[in-house]
């Protein structure tokens, strides 16, 4: 009896072992194809942060093909996406509490809607391939028009970019650029 429960755990240990290595594995062969990328923003009294896998193109129809219409996109590839910010901010007329959230978007042809999410979620999928997104952890929903580019760009690209009292959260990909304006919280100029 001892000897199968020592055998056991050797086995648990082992089979614990590599699959923790295989799924290290996966994530690096996956960041190949979606490398990860963080983007910071310290500026004007503003500290943003957002943290992304950047898928390319490839040649496909991005949004209205691969990234549907009208459905809830992880933003990204790989990790869920995260958005940080160190003071409280106003978007889009509401009022966003400082810290970590997911960053979720429903994409359209004409406005997509850009969902800051207090969720935690390990990966932007289930393995069925629909999203890990719970609605019910919604913190701020902003809406922004979509920016028609002539220029295609191959990579999916977040940045930011902003003057002396507003920062913009810019996604790109495509022909397709959104732009989010985020102030300080109580400056209601824009």
């Amino acid at each position: 009896m001892k000897k199968f429960i020592k055998w056991s755990l050797i086995l648990l240990v082992v089979g614990g072992f590599l699959a923790l290595c295989g799924v290290q594995i996966f994530k690096l062969y996956t960041k190949q194809f979606s490398p990860e990328r963080v983007v910071t923003y310290t500026d004007a009294g503003f500290d943003l942060a957002v943290s992304y896998s950047a898928p390319y193109k490839k040649g496909r129809v991005i949004f209205g093909g691969l990234v549907p219409y009208g459905q809830v996109w992880r933003t990204g590839a790989n990790e869920a996406t995260t958005f940080s910010c160190d003071t409280e901010l106003s978007i889009d007329g509401e009022e966003l509490p400082a810290g970590e959230y997911t960053l979720w978007t429903i994409p359209d042809d004409e406005e997509w809607q850009v969902i800051f999410n207090k969720g935690d979620y390990l990966w932007g999928i289930n393995p069925d391939g629909s999203p890990q997104y719970d609605p019910g952890q919604d913190v701020l929903t902003a809406r922004a028009p979509v920016i028609n580019q002539a220029n295609s760009i191959e990579q999916f690209n977040i940045y930011f970019s902003g003057s002396a009292d507003t920062a913009f959260l810019q996604l790109e990909w495509d022909h397709t650029r959104v732009k989010v304006p985020l102030l300080k919280a109580g400056d209601r100029s824009f």
